[in-house]
């Protein structure tokens, strides 16, 4: 598209337009060169552009330049920029910008999952060896289980460790799901619950 067709009328009276202009016109060097052109024109006083708020305003003298003589020119100078390259230049470099953002942004996102994958994982073990750890008490504290039946008090250990996995990790399922909707979850409730009955079935005596 050539760039006199991104230039937006946006505001018009007897001496005094105003454009919105696109974002590749507001280099510090192409502003510059449009504000130093337009200055020069016959009749002009007063060229203004906000890079910031991508608009050119322009206050002339009807007398000496008309509108349409002032567009004419003003094109002219944009189209004479546009044959030296000045756009693509400067539409490469904003691409080139871009695609190295995008490539931080996509490495710092890979990172972040990476990082908080690991310290999920991380976290998850920490939690079982702390819950194994007070099982493993918990079990020593009968060491004559242990010594009397030591395949029953392993499995009653391995139990108990299986449990406590599967409480973590329905948890969230439990607390944001089960609770709200026990009744659309009550075959969820009775596999829990059948669950702690043969966990406390297997733990009495014969």
């Amino acid at each position: 598209m050539s760039i006199q067709k991104e230039f937006v009328l946006r505001y018009r009276i007897d001496g005094h337009i105003r454009f919105q202009i696109p974002a590749r016109v507001c280099d510090a060097t192409i502003a510059k060169a449009i504000t130093e052109g337009v200055s020069a024109i016959d009749g002009v006083y007063r060229v203004t552009l906000y890079r910031k708020q991508q608009k050119l305003s322009i206050r002339f003298q009807e007398s000496v330049c008309d509108f349409t003589s002032l567009a004419r020119q003003l094109f002219q100078l944009l189209a004479d920029l546009e044959k030296t390259g000045a756009f693509e230049q400067r539409q490469a470099i904003e691409t080139g910008r871009l695609a190295e953002w995008k490539e931080r942004a996509k490495a710092k996102l890979h990172s972040f999952r990476a990082t908080r994958w690991a310290k999920e994982k991380y976290g998850d073990a920490k939690e079982t060896v702390q819950a194994a750890k007070i099982i493993t008490k918990l079990g020593m504290k009968k060491p004559k289980s242990f010594i009397n039946d030591p395949e029953k008090a392993m499995i009653d250990f391995f139990n108990d460790i299986l449990v406590l996995f599967l409480i973590k990790l329905h948890w969230a399922e439990i607390t944001q799901k089960w609770l709200l909707k026990p009744l659309k979850y009550r075959y969820e409730w009775m596999a829990l619950f059948y669950m702690f009955f043969l966990l406390v079935r297997s733990r009495k005596k014969k």
